[in-house]
This record gives structure tokens, C-alpha cells and sequence, in this order.
């Protein structure tokens, strides 16, 4: 029996376990006092009929790669996702107790749990549906390799305010452009808003703009379990196209006041709870069918119901599975490669076969790479903000095709100018599995990355960000294009510690071609944290001794490039481009001063802050007067120099001038930081 049988015919049942969502979602956010009620309880009847007679998973193995998805948007509408997902088992009522509470696996916006069955961390509007769309790349980029057995749906639950937020134009535009079939988005179009009403905020056609971009498009009545049914079912048979199914539903459906008025479409219940917001939480719960003395039940009904749902699930699960097997039989060496795409393991690289040009930019060094990578692990995915030509993912792109509407047997995402929703996708596909993303811009434009930064870092997705064009030597393109402060903000995230106790970010600015592919090393290698790698437009004389071998030590994060013998006067520390300026800078002070003089690279202080203590001081002992060089904000090295430490960096913005002119006027020459070391010195002997 097919999972859409189950209830046909039977709306009451539908609607009793949407009331019994609708309870456990308000008793939630009773208990603790604190959440969003409202838009839980409009939805529900929508997630109730997804789960139970449509989303296809297995109840035995949350993890199984070939289920579908779902991504929820709107983060403050845990109450739902977290009672929903009780009624399937993944969450006790004991758990829903405990919301928002200290150790408690239900907080108050979804943290990524997939054994939980939450499929992405949400909360910051806009970008969970990114996620949504990212996952369903990587779903068509496996099939279009390994066949159409392997194809599920993503299915996406978004909001007004993930709607309005200006990530969501540039994901419409992806999906649709790329005739996404295999997407579903709901939106739960309420007309309430946090503060105010939707009309307050916009007067837009949503489903136009959307069929303009190349959508599927359906507006039902939000809270009918027929309609949502016959809305769900004609989006899985369009298959050519994303569907959006615009669900007019009811914000705080079945609230009720103290004398038994209705309190639904109120704007109150969408941040509080029921009793703060002017509704009557014991009224609301007797109208629903529930008790509220005792709120955290499911229904006898309703659990009978799901246990039949949970069952047939299993069932069509151990069929797919089944049919999965004898693929595997018939394809050996198929099956052996989907399988090592989905473990997250990567071959064998031979990084010191890699040829790197002297005294190159970065960014062409990093292209070699990049080059190198796609002949060697094969399900990197690369994507370019519109740049490829000059952030040098080029150079992996002459070897493969882009993604097109039907053809995703190419392995780059010409994402348009949109770097916060490139950045997003390359999130879901690492969310989904299977494939290795990388995306790239200038480094300036990091800026529009941010939040989606801090949840990869939140989430532990280990996307690799490409950053090129990493100072103000980007010359005559000024200000705008010139990065400061840009590197100062990555390598907080460097201190910034998961949930697993480690560095939520690894930041690498590598200082010559040897360091470009050292960085690219520990990139791939980190699987536990977002990297990103800052690289140079401009060329950068290599380091004294450079070659492969010579720049593993950067794996530690910093080492010694120069040293003198005995203990220094001074140690010189800086990475990328100024580390060259450093040892022009040490010679002229040994030279004219006499001095002993260490100069030091340090790709990754967060890195190096993970070494041993006895490493630490070795390379850069706390008792050793030191100057930092760096083209950002001082502070960007002020952790490094120590306390007998001066940092010479800019506390400007950047100028439009050949870059040759802006390194004289900014000081970053040789005879700069010869003039600074000494009068440093001399401050230290006053």
C-alpha cells in the first residue's frame, strides 16, 4: 500500500495529526516561554501530508544517501520540524520538553542533525533554501554518472522573510535556469510577518517573478490536505522544471482567545507565545483537540497512522535499496566509485608532482592546482562568481563543461554574479554528499559570503572557498576591489570554535607557487572545517629555497623561512605577497645593521595556534622583538607578533594606482621595513 493511500479519503485523520503538530508546536514554545508559535501551526497540515504520504526515507537508516531531502527555510519554525519529526519517531516528547533549553537536541532554530532527520542548520532566512537548492546539484551531478536510480527530491519549506531576503532572487534564477525537477519548494505564504504584515512590506506577484525564472507554479489553499496532496503530486510529475507550491495559510491556525474567539492571522503569535501574545493557550489547546494539562502527546490515532506511514516507507526503502544492489552487481566499478564519492574520502594525491611556475602569482599557482585536481579526484565540483577568467578557476573549467538544464555531466556552475548564493549552493552540495565544492571570487567580495560563511563553519561543511585579487596591489580597480579588512574578519572565524572543539574555519594566504600548492594540501585535507585560500593577482618572487618539500612546513601554520645563527635581534613575520617584502627587508638589515634577523611565513595562525607549545616558541619565542608585515588591518597579526611585537599594516582604505605606486606610498617596500625594524629597536631601547 502506497503511502498517499493511507489517508485518502480519510481528511480527518489528516487534519487530527496536523492538530496534534499544531499542539506540540505550541506547547513547545509555552514551556520555554519563548519561540514562534504561529507560522508552526499554519503549516503544519503541509509537513503532515509531506512526511507521511509523500517524502521517501527510511526509518531504519537516516543517513541513507538516496532519500529525500528536506530543507527548512524558515529556522524559528522549529516547533514544527522538531514535532513533526516526533510523530516519525527521530525526537522523543521527553525532547520537545526540553526546547531552547541548556543540552537539549531541540533548540530554538534547527541544528544540523541528519540522524535526527534536520537536514541543515536554518535560521538566518534566505539561505536554508540555498541549501536545499546546492543538495539538489549534487543530487543531478550523481545521476547524470551513476543513473536515475539513484534520484530523490528536495523538498524546501521557505518562508515570507526567506523570500524577501535577496539570496532567494539569485537562487530562483540557478534553479531555474538549470530546469531543477527535481525541487519543491513550499512556500507557507501567510500574509504575517514578525512585526507587521506582508502587505506592510511588498506588493509582489511571487508566483509570476517565479515562472519568469523558469518555475513551476501552483497556489493552493495552504491548510486543505486535498489540495496539497494534488499540489505535491503535480510537482513530482514536472520534472523539467523547479516547483513552487504557494500555500495560503493561516499564522496561528486554531488559536483561540480566552471566551473562545479566534485568534488566527494575528501578527502577536508569530514571535511569542500563545498566552503573551493575547491568545489563551488552554482554549487553543481544547479547540485542538488536546489536553492542557498534559499538551506532549500524540495522538492513539495519529501514532497508528504513522507507524503504517513508517512501515511502508521501510518497505519502499528496502525495494530501492534492493534495486541499488543488483545495479552494483551489474556495475562493479561503478558502484566501487559511488560508493568511495559518498564515503567523503579522497584518492591518493601526489602533490609534489604538481609544476608551479617561479615567482608566480598565486592565483595562477592555484590554478595549476586546480588543474591537477580534476584529472585526479573526480567528483570536484568547481563554481566561479562570473570571474573564472581571472580568479583562475579557468584552468579547471578548459578541462570540463558547465552545468546545463539537462546535461550535468560537466562539473562547473557558471553561478552568475551572485556570490552569496554560490556560496550557499556549494553548502548543499557538501550538505548532500558525494561531491567536493569549490567556489571562487575576488577577495573583496568575501563580503557578500559572510553569513554563509558562519553557518559552513557552523555546520562543519568543509567547502573550499577560492579568494583571488587578496589586496590593494589589485592596483588601478581602487577601493571597492582592494581588500583591508577582509582578512582580519576570515581569521577571527580561525579562533571562532565549533561544536567539535576545533577551529570553525582554516584561513590560508600562501606567499609564493610552493605555498599555493601546500595551501591546496591542507584545504583538501581538512575535512572537518570550511578553508578558504587568499591569493595573490599580482606576481610574487619565491621564497629563498622554495620548492615543494621546503614549503610543507607551512603545514604547521607558520615556520621559519630565514634564520640567523644563535638567537635573533628580530623576527620579521608576515604570509602571502609580504613575506617577499620581509626577507628583501632582513637582508638590508643584516647588511647595514648587522643584525641576526629570522623572517617567518605564517599561512594559518590558526593552524599554527595548534601546534605544541615547544613548536610555538621555537618559531616565534614571545622574548624576541617582532614585526609584523601584513596588507590589511594591523590586528590581523597582532596575535603573532607577541608582546615585544609591532604590526605595520593599513588603517585606510585602498587607492586607485598601478600597484607598484601603492606599495611605495603605503610603505610595503624593503627599505620601509628596514626603517621600522630600527626604529622599533630603538623604541625598545629608550
Amino acid at each position: 500500500m502506497s503511502d498517499q493511500t493511507l489517508t485518502q479519503g480519510n481528511n480527518a485523520l489528516a487534519t487530527q495529526a496536523a492538530d496534534n503538530i499544531r499542539i506540540l508546536s505550541a506547547a513547545m514554545v509555552e514551556k520555554a516561554k519563548s519561540g514562534h508559535p504561529g507560522g508552526a501551526m499554519g503549516g503544519a497540515d503541509y509537513v503532515n501530508i509531506l512526511f507521511s504520504e509523500f517524502l521517501e526515507f527510511d526509518p531504519s537508516d537516516p543517513t541513507w544517501p538516496f532519500r529525500d531531502r528536506f530543507f527548512l527555510d524558515p529556522g524559528h519554525m522549529s516547533p514544527m520540524l522538531y514535532s513533526q519529526l516526533a510523530l516519525t519517531g527521530h525526537f522523543t516528547l521527553d525532547e520537545l520538553k526540553e526546547f531552547r533549553q541548556w543540552g537539549s537536541p531541540t533548540p530554538g532554530h534547527p541544528e544540523l542533525d541528519v540522524k535526527r532527520g534536520v537536514e541543515n542548520t536554518s535560521g538566518p532566512l534566505g539561505q536554508g533554501h540555498a541549501f536545499g537548492v546546492g543538495a539538489a546539484i549534487a543530487e543531478r551531478f550523481l545521476a547524470a554518472r551513476f543513473g536515475e536510480w539513484t534520484s530523490h527530491k528536495t523538498y524546501i519549506y521557505i518562508s515570507d522573510g526567506g523570500v524577501q531576503e535577496e539570496i532567494s532572487q539569485g537562487v530562483a534564477r540557478v534553479a531555474g535556469f538549470l530546469g531543477l525537477g527535481n525541487v519543491i519548494m513550499f512556500y507557507d505564504s501567510n500574509d504575517i510577518q514578525l512585526s507587521s504584515k506582508v502587505d506592510d512590506v511588498m506588493n509582489e506577484d511571487t508566483g509570476a517573478k517565479y515562472a519568469a525564472m523558469g518555475w513551476h507554479v501552483q497556489t493552493i489553499e495552504g491548510n486543505n490536505p486535498d489540495e496539497i496532496r494534488k499540489a505535491i503530486q503535480n510537482a513530482k510529475a514536472e520534472t523539467g522544471k523547479p516547483s513552487l507550491i504557494i500555500g495560503k495559510t493561516i499564522m496561528g491556525k486554531g488559536a483561540r482567545t480566552e471566551s473562545g474567539g479566534s485568534f488566527e492571522g494575528e501578527v502577536e503569535t508569530h514571535g511569542m507565545p500563545l498566552s503573551k501574545a493575547g491568545a489563551s493557550f488552554e482554549a487553543t489547546m481544547a479547540n485542538l483537540g488536546g489536553d492542557p494539562e498534559n499538551p506532549f502527546v500524540i495522538f492513539p490515532e495519529v501514532q497508528a497512522y504513522y507507524d503504517q506511514a513508517l512501515t511502508a516507507k521501510k518497505a519502499a526503502a528496502e525495494t530501492k535499496k534492493a534495486a541499488q544492489a543488483e545495479w552494483a552487481t551489474a556495475n562493479p566499478e561503478l558502484a566501487a566509485k559511488l560508493d568511495f564519492f559518498l564515503s567523503g574520502n579522497l584518492p591518493e594525491i601526489d602533490w609534489a608532482s604538481i609544476e608551479q611556475k617561479p615567482n608566480n602569482a598565486t592565483r595562477n599557482s592555484g590554478g595549476a592546482v586546480l588543474a591537477y585536481l580534476h584529472d585526479h579526484v573526480e567528483n570536484i565540483v568547481v563554481s566561479s562568481a562570473d570571474l573564472s577568467n581571472s580568479d583562475k578557476t579557468q584552468a579547471f573549467l578548459k578541462k570540463t563543461t558547465i552545468f546545463r538544464k539537462g546535461d550535468f555531466h560537466g562539473r562547473f556552475l557558471q553561478a552568475g554574479v551572485s556570490e552569496m548564493t554560490m556560496a550557499a549552493l556549494c553548502v548543499g552540495m557538501s550538505l548532500h554528499g558525494g561531491v567536493v565544492p569549490v567556489c571562487a571570487t575576488f577577495f573583496a567580495f568575501s563580503d557578500f559570503m559572510k553569513p554563509t560563511l558562519r553557518l559552513a563553519a557552523l555546520m562543519e561543511q568543509p567547502v573550499k572557498f577560492v579568494w583571488t585579487h587578496d589586496a590593494f596591489r589589485v592596483g588601478e580597480d581602487g577601493p571597492t576591489h582592494q581588500p583591508i579588512e577582509q582578512e582580519a574578519q576570515l581569521r577571527l572565524l580561525e579562533q571562532l570554535q565549533n561544536h567539535s572543539h576545533k577551529n570553525s574555519f582554516l584561513a590560508l594566504r600562501p606567499a609564493d607557487a610552493n605555498e599555493a600548492t601546500i595551501a591546496w594540501k591542507m584545504a583538501i585535507e581538512n575535512v572537518d572545517t570550511p578553508s578558504g585560500m587568499i591569493l595573490s593577482r599580482q606576481n610574487i618572487n619565491d621564497l629563498p629555497g622554495s620548492s615543494y618539500e621546503f614549503a610543507l612546513q607551512a603545514e604547521k601554520g607558520a615556520y621559519i623561512v630565514e634564520d640567523s645563527e644563535g638567537t635573533p635581534d628580530l623576527i620579521l613575520v608576515a604570509n602571502g605577497s609580504e613575506v617577499a617584502t620581509l626577507v628583501e627587508g632582513a637582508a638590508k638589515l643584516r647588511a647595514e645593521k648587522g643584525l641576526k634577523v629570522r623572517v617567518v611565513s605564517a599561512i594559518s595562525e590558526g593552524r599554527f595556534r595548534d601546534q605544541s607549545a615547544e613548536y610555538q616558541a621555537s618559531v616565534l619565542p614571545t622574548s624576541v622583538p617582532t614585526v609584523g608585515l601584513t596588507a590589511g588591518l594591523p590586528v590581523t597579526l597582532r596575535g603573532l607578533v607577541g608582546p615585544l611585537g609591532m604590526v605595520i599594516g593599513l588603517n585606510h582604505f585602498g587607492f586607485s594606482a598601478p600597484y607598484k605606486v601603492l606599495d611605495e606610498k603605503f610603505g610595503y617596500t624593503a627599505e620601509n621595513v628596514f626603517n621600522k625594524s630600527v626604529e622599533f629597536l630603538a623604541s625598545l631601547n629608550q
